[in-house]
């Protein structure tokens, strides 16, 4: 979604590069770039206003002036500029001290908001809650269906009394769904609200008499973050109608500019707190404005990246293969059906082009990214499961006739087997040198990235080239006694021991002409 906010501003970043000190021009050449950037991303006037008067103010104060690297100076302040109007720290979820903690989701129809009651509950079981979904959205036809339905791919308990399509009290829903929970120990209520395809006073009534009769600890604006400059207005209008804690954004995936994202809660004053970025329930997460921040700077995510890995990997399982491959025989214990084991943990992590994008500097090859082929590692699997046990255990075995058999089996050509058994010996190679300490093959000497004292190899010193004199009178003596040495040896023999001859009458040795 950022993605064209994030190549304007590292092609501003770019032209300040080298510069030693930043002048006003400079300044003021960077804010207007930013300027454009922000409103080009449909970021709302009055927050662009802002920032670049923060940015501006700050650009021109001590701390750029007496910075060593200016440059990096003013990232650093749009970087803080930028977490500081996405809503500054983390804001988590209040729970109520006597459960269960009810969250009402309230927005416009097609924001997303019964998705995402599966995905929040979702999210919540995986925290240890038990969540309760409540069907309170009585008017969109087969809104109850759909939330019964996400409910059960969740695994989370849904409350749904009433058909819907018309047909119900949603308030009374509402009253009856927190005496369910209480009699059924969930400790948390999930309220899903109806929508509008636009703001109407009817709709803002029901929300606000289901607000009054559950007491909600939590209510949750649902806004689409492809709708633009409208989602603040939307925002402002609940925000004075029935009012919000929090806001979630939905579609964060989409290609639109994001300016939502950046817009709403500097405007409404009220924090992003959720953000849905993918069509499965498991892409969800809460909203933290640094890394967001870091992500459109193109500095990566690692924060993000790391508590997927540990929510996936298991340690008992990674500290098994670790020891495989730091064992005495260089990592021979590691078969292929470990490295399959691996291939599906990282699958299990998301997309592969999505955990890429994490990294810092990714968005310098983002077109490569995006064109990677996500089932390239379903055919590695097919690959795989084609072997027998036995050529698991001891690829070595794999010969021409067993990979003719394998590539018939998975469905590929020959050549791909081939491959796939030369590169996994290659990757075992270096996962083994790495695990023992080794660092990345091929470059010694650099701290954890090649061998640590004991394990470098003694260089040879080269022979440095006679250093000139820095005095003039001794360098000048020098030269005379260079030059004198040559014109002897040129008296004495030319070089390679031939006698010295006329340029013009030189003529090659009988040795060399039959070579002509």
């Amino acid at each position: 979604m950022f993605d064209t906010l994030s190549d304007r501003l590292s092609a501003t970043f770019k032209n300040l590069r080298g510069k030693g000190r930043l002048s006003e021009a400079d300044i003021d050449a960077t804010a207007r770039e930013i300027r454009i950037a922000l409103l080009e991303a449909d970021v709302a006037l009055p927050v662009v206003r802002a920032f670049i008067a923060n940015v501006k103010e700050r650009a021109r104060g001590v701390e750029v002036s007496q910075a060593l690297n200016p440059a990096q100076q003013v990232v650093k302040i749009v970087n803080e500029e930028l977490v500081s109007i996405l809503g500054g720290e983390t804001r988590r979820l209040r729970f109520a001290k006597t459960a269960p903690t009810v969250i009402m989701l309230a927005g416009l129809q097609g924001a997303g908001k019964t998705t995402l009651a599966g995905k929040l509950g979702l999210w919540l079981k995986g925290q240890g809650h038990s969540p309760l979904l409540v069907a309170c959205d009585l008017q969109r036809p087969n809104a109850v269906n759909q939330l019964s339905v996400v409910a059960e791919r969740a695994g989370v308990a849904v409350y749904a009394p009433e058909p819907g399509n018309g047909v119900g009290d949603p308030v009374q829903v509402a009253k009856d769904s927190i005496e369910f929970a209480k009699a059924k120990v969930h400790d948390i209520v999930i309220v899903d609200t109806a929508g509008r395809l636009g703001i109407d006073q009817e709709l803002m009534q029901q929300a606000a008499d289901i607000r009054d009769a559950v007491s909600p600890d939590e209510i949750l604006f649902v806004v689409d973050a492809m709708i633009g400059q409208d989602a603040v207005n939307t925002a402002e209008a609940f925000r004075d109608g029935v009012g919000f804690d929090g806001v979630v954004l939905s579609k964060l995936d989409g290609d639109a500019r994001g300016g939502a994202a950046l817009s709403i809660a500097h405007v409404t004053g009220k924090q992003v707190m959720f953000a849905s970025n993918g069509e499965k329930l498991e892409d969800f997460d809460a909203f933290h404005p640094d890394r967001m921040a870091s992500r459109i700077l193109d500095m990566g995510d690692l924060l993000t990246l790391i508590e997927q890995a540990e929510k996936t990997f298991s340690q008992e399982e990674a500290a098994k293969m670790a020891s495989k491959l730091q064992s005495s025989k260089g990592g021979k214990d590691f078969t292929l059906d470990d490295f399959l084991a691996q291939m599906e943990q990282v699958r299990k992590m998301g997309s592969i082009s999505k955990l890429l994008g994490m990294l810092p500097g990714m968005g310098q090859i983002k077109d490569q990214i995006n064109n990677i082929d996500e089932r390239d590692i379903d055919r590695t699997a097919a690959i795989i499961k084609s072997m027998t046990p036995k050529e698991r255990a001891e690829p070595t075995l794999i010969n021409g006739s067993r990979r003719a058999r394998i590539a018939k089996g998975s469905g590929v050509e020959v050549s791909a087997v081939k491959s796939l058994v030369e590169r996994f010996f290659e990757a075992r190679k270096m996962m083994s040198k790495m695990a023992q300490g080794g660092g990345m093959p091929g470059m010694p000497g650099m701290p954890g990235m090649g061998g640590g004292p004991g394990r470098q190899k003694k260089q040879v010193k080269q022979a440095k080239g006679k250093r000139k004199s820095g005095n003039p009178m001794k360098r000048k003596a020098e030269e005379a006694a260079a030059a004198e040495r040559r014109e002897q040896a040129a008296a004495q023999g030319g070089a390679f021991g031939l006698p010295a001859q006329d340029d013009k009458n030189f003529e090659l040795p009988d040795e060399f002409k039959k070579f002509m």
